[in-house]
């Protein structure tokens, strides 16, 4: 485990390989959200950064989590139940705190969190950029994963969403809130009415109510 300020890296062993959690910690903490990446990118992405820097204050401790394909340098996510094989075996350490962990991820790390939400025990789920298509497949719809994550569920999703805009999703027991003109990485254009911070405090704003609400 290696340390920065109040930021401690761990390395965690699961049957996909090893994966890698970055804890940045509340002082007085009631809550965990564990959020993963997606297919195409890591922990830096600009929303997972932006709750890392702002949850903490509000009493939730966040885990930003790398699945193992990720940690092992590789550019190709590995397939769907490769991804749940990581995220089941990160689950020990994300509960190791004692307090009730949020799954979450955004894109793929999204979809992975609702698969295997009811399974784990996650308090709640928090999926950003919720896959539902592949851009221009409408047909190809995975609401079936995000309809059946059987807790408390928050989507934050981009207006301009080419993996599928707020409209088109089906109605359900979740929750969603739209990042106006935002993309798939919720970037805005610079024509936008909205500046690229006001977006990401359009995130950060929806998972601090939203998590303040959770029982």
């Amino acid at each position: 485990m290696t340390t920065s300020s109040d930021v401690t890296t761990e390395t965690v062993g699961t049957e996909a390989g090893d994966a890698r959690v970055t804890w940045h910690p509340a002082r007085r903490a009631r809550l965990v959200l564990a959020a993963s990446h997606g297919a195409g990118g890591g922990i830096e992405a600009r929303d997972l950064q932006a709750l890392a820097r702002v949850l903490p204050a509000h009493g939730v401790t966040v885990a930003l989590v790398e699945q193992p394909w990720r940690v092992a340098g590789k550019k190709v996510a590995t397939p769907p139940k490769t991804l749940d094989t990581g995220w089941r075996g990160i689950w020990p350490a994300l509960t190791g705190p004692g307090l009730p962990v949020v799954s979450g991820g955004r894109s793929a790390g999204a979809r992975v969190a609702c698969r295997t939400a009811a399974e784990l025990g996650a308090h709640a789920v928090l999926a950003l950029s919720f896959p539902l298509h592949p851009p221009g497949r409408p047909e190809r719809s995975r609401a079936g994963e995000l309809l059946g994550s059987g807790v408390p569920t928050l989507v934050v999703q981009g207006g301009n969403d080419p993996f599928g805009k707020p409209e088109e999703f089906p109605e359900g027991s979740y929750e969603l809130t739209e990042v106006p003109y935002g993309d798939h990485g919720f970037a805005v254009p610079k024509k936008a009415e909205i500046t690229q911070e006001e977006a990401v405090a359009i995130v950060t704003d929806a998972v601090v109510k939203w998590t303040g609400s959770l029982a």
